[in-house]
């Protein structure tokens, strides 16, 4: 699977929001380090049914496969997330768990990357699939490779 530079640049632009946190890949914010304190969490994921691979699929089968994902995660924390970058717009969940769940969920709905948050760390984008590139892994805002492997 590649993944062009037009759809990581929208990942990066995309703004993340859980209750009234606002999270962008690449910056930190202090009000997600108290929101996943606040849920006893080290770590967070948002993590989505919609759209897999990015393609825009109708939006009762997106709402059906978000319901899959719910049901998927009721033994775990999580609070109703939203993506958005202009005219797009995707329900997400931030899952309060290891990553590790939240990429293998992410494989298991098609989804092409999460983002993952950690207290006192910038977010970052974590591709779910290998991504066929020099490193097989993309390039961060900050220059750094992320890798699923290094979640």
């Amino acid at each position: 699977m590649t993944l062009s530079a037009r759809l990581l640049n929208a990942y990066r632009q995309t703004s993340y929001i859980a209750g009234n946190v606002k999270v962008r890949i690449a910056h930190r914010t202090s009000a997600m380090d108290e929101l996943l304190t606040a849920h006893g969490a080290r770590a967070g994921v948002f993590v989505t049914a919609w759209n897999p691979l990015s393609r825009r699929m109708p939006p009762e089968w997106n709402r059906r496969m978000q319901r899959r994902l719910t049901q998927r995660l009721q033994r775990y924390p999580t609070v109703p997330a939203d993506g958005a970058w202009r005219g797009w717009h995707e329900q997400h969940l931030l899952l309060f768990a290891d990553p590790r769940i939240g990429l293998k969920l992410a494989r298991t709905f098609r989804q092409a990357a999460i983002v993952v948050v950690k207290r006192g760390q910038p977010a970052a984008l974590i591709t779910s699939f290998p991504v066929f590139s020099p490193r097989n892994s993309i390039p961060n805002a900050c220059g750094a490779f992320s890798n699923p492997s290094t979640i």
